[in-house]
This record gives C-alpha cells, structure tokens and sequence, in this order.
C-alpha cells in the first residue's frame, strides 16, 4: 500500500504515483498489517525523518485488501503539536509572508530609487570641439567659437562641472568615443556637435551621450540663418542645461541664456578674435586684437569684445617682447570698460586682477579681482591659476598649491597650467616634485619651449648642471639664438663648466638688449648668479622703473638667494609692497 505524507490518505491501489487530492508523491508502506485483529500500524524506515505514523480504528472495511477496493482515509492526529498539517500550513504560511514583504521591498524600491537615479542631475561634463562639416576652413572659427561660448554658458552653472576649453580641444580631430573621453576626464556626459555652414544657412546637430554607457541621453538638430547665431547661442544653452536634468533658478537661467550682443556680425567677429587669442603666440595675440576691435565698432556696448582685448594686451605684456609701459594700460582701460558694462564677467574680473597684480602692485585689490571672478564663475581655471600664481609670489605656497591644482581639476590638460604647477613648485623649493611635473608637461608638448626653460631651472637650483644646460640651450624663446651663438654658449658650458656657460648667456643677452627689449628682472637674474651684485641691483632697479612684472617674484626666485641679505633687497621688497 501507498499513503500520502501530506493528508495522510492512504491508496491500495500501488500503481498511483501521486495523491489523487493534492498531488504530493505517495509514499510505499512495506510493513505487514497486524496480526492483531482490527488493528493495521505503518512502520517507518527511520524514525528520525519521517512524520510520526497512525493507527487504524479498531473496525476494518472488509474488502481492505482488495486491490481495487476503496480508499480509506487516516484519521488526524490530535496533537497540534506534531501533525504535519498543522506544520506544512504554518510553512506556507510563513513562505507566503517572506515573498509577499521582498515583493514589497522591490516595488518600494522601484518606484522611489530607480527613477531617481535614472534621473538624477549630471554634474560632470566635457564639451568637445563641434566638428567643421562645412568642408571650409574658414569657417572653422565658427565651430571652435560655438563650442568655447556653450563651455563658457554651462559653466555659469554653479553645481557642474564643466571641463575647460583647452583640455577638450585636446581631442580635436580625434577619433575617441565618448567612453574613453568620460573615462580619461571623469565626467558623467560628453557633448558632441556639427556644424554646417551653407551661405547665410546654419546646422548645428547636438548630442549628449552618457559617458559611461555611450547610450544617447538627447539629440537635436537646429536650422538658424547665421544672422540668429546670437540668439541659437541662448537657446542651446538652455536646452543642454535641461538636458543635464539640473533644476535652474531663475539666475542660473539667465546667466547660461545671457545674449552679450544682438548684433550676429560682432558676435562672429569676437569668435574670430578668441580663435586667435588660444592659439596663445604673440603673432596670433596681434592678430585678435584687430577683430575684437572690429566687434566693438560693430557693437560699442559688447563686454566680451572689450574683455578679449584685455586678455590679449595681458599677455602681450607678459611675453616678454615689449616694455610692460607700452601695453599695460591699454589692458587695463579694456578690462575696466569690460566691467563698466557688464560686472558680471568673470574674464574680466581676472584680467583686472592680473594686471593690478602684476603692474599696479595691489596684491589686496588683484586677490579680491581674482576671487570675483571664481565666485562668478568657479569653473573658470585661468582666475584659478592666476590667484595661485600670485599666492606663491607672496610665499603662501599651501594655498597657491591648493589653488593650481584645483585649476588642474578643471582643465588637466592645459600646458600653461601644468607649467605653472612646476613653476610653483620651483618657488616652494619643492625642486624634485617640479622636475617631475615638469617632464609630465613636456610628454603633453615637447615645443611647449617655456616648459624648458623651468626644468633648467629646477635643474640648477638641485646643482644639475649637465641637464640645466640642455634644458636652457632647448628654451629659445621668441628670438632663439642663431646656430653659431648656440654653439659658442655650448662650447664654453664644455670648456669652463658652468659660470662659463652664465656667463656667455650674459654677453648674448647684452648684445640683445642693443636691438630690442629684454627683461631687466632676467638680467638680474644672470648677475646675481654669477656673483656680481652691483650689476644685479642696478637692473633690479631698471625693472622697478619699467614695471618688469617679474619684480613681483622677488621674494621666491631661488635665482636672487645670494641678494637677499643685502640691505638694497629689503628696500625693494619694501618699495614694491611685498610682504616683508
């Protein structure tokens, strides 16, 4: 016989299977009926796993053993304690609450979790140059410029980040998915464009990919006449912010759909102006500032006009190739005019800081420019850099160091940034972390020429006076020595060692200043290592009156050490406002 474990029927006939009331596997009895009259007792094969057996009532259907005869059912067990009804029920039970609560959990989650995450604020991105698909180079200004004004508007936004214009020019024409840019910037977004230029006819075609899926978070294709670049420059900006699921006041808004000009033929003339001021030489610097002068004609109350002419008299300055005099209030009148108009620009903000610091000698007043302009805009990294340089001037290298590298944060792959990060190093005495970072620099562009010339001097300050030397003789500057004078400067390094080679430099250098404009502060610089003083203050002095802005690193040049404990250093230090 045959009885189901579950409800406890039991089944003569021995070809059922499965019980015929709730399916459970039948269970074989092998064990004799009782020799006792009325009475049958299932033995168990092993009283330690199976259920606890039933004794049959005392009156027996007669036809019991039949093999087709009727089934009898066992009657239940009283204890409570021990049937397996009672125990199987309190399991399903059990099990039925445990499937029911996770299904709960799921759900809870589902709806609270999963749409939040899906939807939740990009804070990271990289805009990458638009492509040029009007086969014109002549236009390419006009991608170059739409990609830096959409950086420029995305970075008003006060909780993203926007990686800066020249490390994503880094990929320009570069054939990389936006995985590979997501995983080598550490943004969650990248943007791609194309532009298209058919007569007066524009096409501008966006997408915002995720950088980590490469999965297509919006795309849109816009058709302007160029006459409305101003206004589609608005519109994309608004459209991207909302993209990036950032919830904008009413601030934010304006700020990334500020309009600069309504005039289409300024605005293409500024593009064309910062096409050539990031190429970053002093040919291109002297070519912008005709186009951003044309922009002003154009439109007389243009801030960013005013503010990329100040930008390129800066750094005209600072070459190096003309008196700080000849260029520096033309600066300054540009970048004060660009803040008359607009207070809002952070460009400018940092301009007027760079200039006061560096011309004007208010280090109080060029800190709060600087700091201006991060609280306008704390993505811009050059108001970052420039705050950082001047912070080591004044020997407060922590926070200089602090600044530079958060300035690296936004734009890692910015050349000047990186050697200004070596460059403050040096003025730290931090002399083997600038090496190293230095050589960094050198990998990203080995012609980025001022990238030698600190690594000579890191070089120097450590007594390396082999590698100085290569390092220097690959530093040439705008007017490099000719091949002769370059071979006389290394036959006197390999003849007379190093005082030699300072001291034919010096003569070079002299001869040059004959011709054109060289920095006294660099002259100085030769005397006071070579040992002689007298020479070394009397240009000093030289760059004290023409406003070298090399002046203001006095206090930190390893180059001057030997100077410092004459009485005529103090007095300058005094002169210019340095912290004593």
């Amino acid at each position: 016989m045959k009885h189901c474990p579950t409800c406890n029927r039991v089944e003569t006939d021995d070809t059922l299977v499965f019980c015929r009331v709730d399916g459970t596997a039948l269970v074989s009895d092998s064990s004799q009926l009782s020799s006792e009259a009325g009475t049958a007792k299932f033995r168990s094969g092993s009283a330690a796993t199976e259920i606890e057996t039933s004794l049959l009532p005392d009156a027996t259907d007669a036809d019991m053993s039949r093999a087709t005869g009727p089934t009898t059912v066992l009657p239940a067990q009283q204890s409570s304690s021990t049937t397996h009804d009672l125990t199987k029920s309190k399991q399903r039970k059990a099990l039925i609450a445990v499937v029911g609560l996770v299904a709960i959990v799921i759900a809870v989650a589902a709806y609270f979790y999963l749409p939040r995450k899906n939807n939740a604020a990009i804070q990271s991105i990289a805009v990458l140059p638009f492509t040029n698909a009007s086969g014109n180079t002549d236009v390419e200004y006009l991608s170059d410029g739409i990609t830096e004004s959409l950086i420029n508007s995305l970075s008003q936004l006060p909780n993203l980040s926007v990686k800066a214009r020249s490390t994503v020019f880094h990929y320009k024409g570069k054939d990389m998915t936006p995985q590979q840019v997501g995983s080598e910037l550490s943004v969650q977004a990248v943007l791609n464009g194309r532009v298209a230029q058919r007569g007066d006819q524009l096409t501008l075609s966006l997408e915002l990919v995720d950088a980590r899926t490469g999965n297509q978070i919006w795309g849109e294709q816009y058709n302007r006449k160029t006459t409305d670049l101003p206004a589609l420059q608005s519109e994309i900006g608004r459209d991207v912010s909302n993209k990036l699921r950032t919830k904008l006041s009413g601030a934010d808004e304006q700020r990334v759909t500020k309009n600069y000009t309504a005039n289409s033929e300024a605005y293409q003339l500024y593009l064309k102006g910062r096409f050539f001021w990031n190429k970053r030489t002093v040919d291109d610097f002297n070519r912008a500032i005709p186009y951003f002068q044309q922009a002003i004609d154009k439109d007389p109350n243009y801030a960013l006009a005013y503010s990329g002419l100040a930008d390129c008299y800066t750094l005209l300055a600072h070459s190096g190739v003309v008196p700080p005099k000849d260029l520096t209030p033309q600066a300054k009148a540009a970048a004060t005019k660009a803040l008359a108009l607009d207070n809002t620009l952070a460009e400018a903000h940092a301009s007027l800081g760079e200039i006061t610091f560096y011309y004007d000698w208010d280090f109080g007043a060029a800190e709060r420019e600087f700091r201006q302009a991060i609280e306008l805009n704390p993505n811009y990294a050059t108001a970052h850099q420039w705050l950082a340089e001047q912070s080591s001037a004044l020997g407060r290298h922590d926070e200089a160091l602090a600044e530079i590298r958060r300035a690296l944060e936004l734009d890692p792959l910015s050349l000047i940034i990186n050697l200004s990060y070596g460059y403050i190093l040096i003025n730290a005495r931090r002399y083997d972390e600038a090496i190293e970072q230095l050589h960094k620099t050198i990998e990203m562009d080995p012609n980025f020429r001022s990238t030698h010339g600190n690594l000579a001097r890191a070089y120097e300050a450590k007594g390396m006076y082999d590698q100085a030397v290569a390092e220097y003789l690959t530093n040439q500057g705008p007017t490099p020595l000719t091949p002769e004078r370059l071979a006389r400067v290394k036959e006197a390094y390999t003849r007379a060692g190093w005082n030699a080679f300072l001291q034919t430099s010096l003569a070079d250098m002299l001869e040059k200043s004959k011709k054109e404009y060289v920095r006294p502060f660099s002259m100085a610089s030769l005397y006071a290592r070579l040992g002689q003083k007298d020479e070394a203050f009397a240009w000093l002095e030289k760059g004290y009156e023409g406003r070298d802005y090399r002046m203001t690193e006095l206090k930190v040049r390893p180059e001057l050490d030997s100077l410092r404990s004459d009485p005529r250093f103090a007095e300058l230090v005094r002169k210019i406002g340095l912290p004593q």
